[in-house]
């Protein structure tokens, strides 16, 4: 059974249009949702939980309806976007008083567990902390209820890479208990180095979502001098730029050949880089 199956989402503004949104998470994956920003990553994953009323679609966790099974439901996930604050003043340790009597499946352990991995004090005020160890704190909420799905937007903004690293090894660890992890991100490397598939959406479509091996094996990577370029090839190559050396862009993979340069496996931010270009 999936544990998030969104089909057909949209929501539309006065100057965007969220359009036709589909993917699915399975349990014990990890899932990056990328996009430039404006593409709607932040609108669609507040609409999954109607933070965002959505204009069409249907959302279900655990095959349940997420509007008849609100509180079944946000009992079983975890959320943490940038834009959630808390009582600047308070201590944390007041904060996550009230915070653990919403959570029948609090577990205390991980909870201190997570605090000494991300270095909090409990005695400290929100107001005390950086933007990076704000999101450590929402993280460590989010992380102690024993939840089945994290909806995390954009979970290791602010993060020196150390922490980040080490946020990347416990969302691994996590994946490997049976936990779901959908999280939007501008730093591909994270998904490199841990998302089993993305979610990539441009000008609010769906542009993909996929394994994430399998799609970055759609393309090549290619590097021209300026003298070995031709019109004709300007217009086979995606998202043609220049480079310290020439030109890059990237090529669907069974194509790249007939280029007659030297290709190379394209990664996750090169083919965006390249495919928002076009």
């Amino acid at each position: 059974m999936d544990v998030l199956s969104v089909q057909g989402l949209g929501k539309a503004y006065e100057n965007f249009k969220l359009q036709d949104i589909r993917f699915t998470v399975q349990p014990g994956e990890i899932m990056g949702f990328i996009g430039r920003n404006g593409a709607g990553k932040t609108t669609t994953l507040k609409a999954l939980l109607n933070f965002v009323h959505p204009d069409t679609g249907d959302i279900r966790f655990f095959g349940l309806p997420f509007a008849e099974n609100e509180l079944a439901i946000k009992r079983r996930i975890g959320f943490v976007s940038g834009g959630v604050d808390y009582y600047t003043r308070k201590k944390l340790r007041v904060i996550t008083s009230v915070s653990r009597s919403f959570y029948p499946n609090w577990d205390e352990a991980a909870y201190r567990n997570y605090l000494t991995l991300f270095h909090l004090d409990e005695n400290k005020t929100p107001s005390q902390l950086s933007a990076g160890m704000k999101v450590k704190y929402n993280l460590a909420l989010a992380l102690s209820h024993r939840a089945e799905l994290l909806i995390l937007d954009e979970p290791t903004s602010g993060l020196d890479p150390v922490s980040r690293d080490d946020l990347l090894d416990v969302f691994l660890l996590l994946a490997k208990g049976g936990a779901s992890i959908l999280f939007s991100t501008h730093i591909t490397s994270d998904l490199d180095r841990c998302a089993d598939r993305i979610t990539y959406i441009h000008n609010g479509r769906l542009l993909a979502s996929e394994n994430l091996e399998a799609f970055t094996s759609k393309y090549r990577a290619l590097e021209f001098p300026e003298e070995r370029l031709t019109s004709s090839m300007r217009e086979k190559l995606i998202g043609l730029k220049p480079s310290k050396h020439g030109y890059t862009a990237i090529a669907i993979a069974k194509e790249a050949e007939a280029f007659g340069v030297e290709t190379k496996p394209a990664d996750l931010e090169t083919i965006m880089i390249h495919l928002e270009k076009e």
